[in-house]
């Protein structure tokens, strides 16, 4: 019996070259719009400069800054996972028989509302200086760290930190519960698994200092009643082994809800004792005695 021939009819897609039209130009669209965001990025780096020449003159007046100076390193995220808990560490150290000391040591998160976060003065002769802590970063900013040795020099490190919001971002805590324990302190040794020579910044034995404060900046908004927080921060720290000054710390807005700080000190054995206190006049004190 003759079978008929079955022949698939031929398939044509005339729209084919309209749906490749469209892919083809993906491509350049999506490299175009990556450069102009990579531009964009670069031009808001480098116009953040224009911050930081207008604040200088506030905070140091005309004074010579040397910027990316060999004797400051700056540690900071490139991008913050938390912007309302930017962690960075600072380590300062002068060069072997350098007879100059570290007196002051400046953190600057320039495009926040109030840039100057802590201001720390150093007691003894030290000649390096490891300190770390966790900053409030409002938008994409540089971070800077300025040391001033005995003889007045300034000298800075910076790091470009993008993160946005931390001012205002609301508290971890209701406020019953920040009050509660507000002024509590934790006060610990942290050798971070290093020993050795006290006169080196990375090697030393440091301190971890955390008090319980919520640290509110100010713009940060009730969400029950939708108004501001009143600002309400730990402004002022000292730190003593002994009679000996270690630190003293000035701190504003910028340092983050229950302030911590990561010290190096020399361990001599002596007790350290922290005396704090916050724009509301409240008193708190610490007290931890090492081994030696």
């Amino acid at each position: 019996m003759h079978r008929p021939d079955f022949h698939l009819p031929d398939i044509h897609l005339p729209h084919l070259p309209e749906i490749r039209r469209p892919l083809r130009l993906a491509w350049p669209i999506a490299l175009a719009a990556l450069c102009l965001a990579s531009t964009a990025a670069a031009a808001q780096e480098a116009g953040a400069d224009a911050t930081w020449l207008s604040l200088r003159p506030d905070v140091f007046g005309e004074r010579t800054i040397e910027a990316q100076s060999p004797l400051v390193r700056l540690t900071a995220p490139k991008r913050a996972e938390d912007a309302a808990m930017v962690p960075i560490d600072v380590e300062v150290m002068l060069p072997a028989g350098d007879p100059r000391t570290i007196a002051k040591l400046t953190l600057i998160v320039d495009e926040n509302p109030a840039p100057v976060a802590a201001t720390f003065t150093f007691g003894g002769a030290r000649h390096d200086i490891a300190l770390g802590t966790r900053l409030r970063v409002n938008s994409y900013s540089y971070v800077r760290a300025i040391a001033e040795t005995s003889d007045g020099g300034l000298h800075m490190a910076e790091s470009y930190v993008k993160a946005s919001g931390g001012c205002s971002a609301p508290a971890m805590k209701d406020e019953e519960a920040a009050l509660k324990n507000i002024g509590q302190m934790k006060l610990r040794v942290a050798n971070d698994g290093q020993t050795g020579d006290a006169t080196q910044a990375n090697r030393v034995s440091r301190i971890q200092l955390m008090i319980r404060h919520p640290n509110y900046s100010g713009l940060q908004i009730d969400p029950i009643t939708r108004l501001y927080t009143p600002a309400m921060f730990v402004d002022d720290i000292v730190v003593k082994q002994g009679e000996e000054l270690v630190f003293s710390m000035q701190g504003g807005i910028s340092l983050s809800e229950d302030p911590a700080i990561r010290f190096s000190y020399e361990p001599t054995g002596g007790a350290l004792q922290v005396e704090a206190a916050d724009t509301e006049g409240r008193k708190f004190e610490g007290e931890l005695k090492p081994a030696g």
